[in-house]
């Protein structure tokens, strides 16, 4: 399972989602408890988000701000920044190279009716358009 592994990864490992992570159930139970906010940090320390793009996919920063205070994320924001994490992971995994699926994922794509892959994270179909056309492109079919 290297995409969830490096969907976790993506949002801090162990050291900031506070537990192993060792089946999709365990995945379910820290979306529904809330990730720590620690883990949208790391999304934008390690450049995977800008902050314009956090707000558009995932959620404002004026309700970041406020979740700073709370410490955790809601099930709703979690599940954003879990989807976004994912899709981020398996396009790194896709092009074998991190500058390379950044780069995808920014630019207007022709099969995603001229859309930018990363701002189509927004929603689970935007995500499960942008993850096929993924699979077809790990798999060399004509995307």
């Amino acid at each position: 399972m290297p995409t969830c592994d490096l969907t976790i990864d993506l949002v801090g490992g162990k050291a900031v989602v506070g537990q192993d992570i060792r089946s999709g159930m365990d995945l379910v139970r820290i979306v529904r408890r809330g990730l720590p906010v620690a883990s949208v940090q790391r999304m934008l320390d390690t450049g995977r988000l800008t902050l314009a793009e956090l707000d558009k996919v995932v959620l404002p920063r004026k309700t970041l701000a406020h979740r700073r205070k709370a410490g955790t994320l809601t099930p709703e924001q979690s599940d954003r920044l879990l989807r976004v994490a994912r899709v981020v992971a398996l396009a790194e995994e896709t092009f074998g190279d991190r500058d390379k699926a950044a780069a995808w994922l920014r630019r207007p794509t022709l099969p995603l009716a001229g859309e930018r892959p990363l701002y189509l994270l927004d929603t689970n179909e935007g995500a499960r358009e942008v993850e096929t056309l993924l699979g077809r492109i790990a798999h060399g079919i004509a995307a």
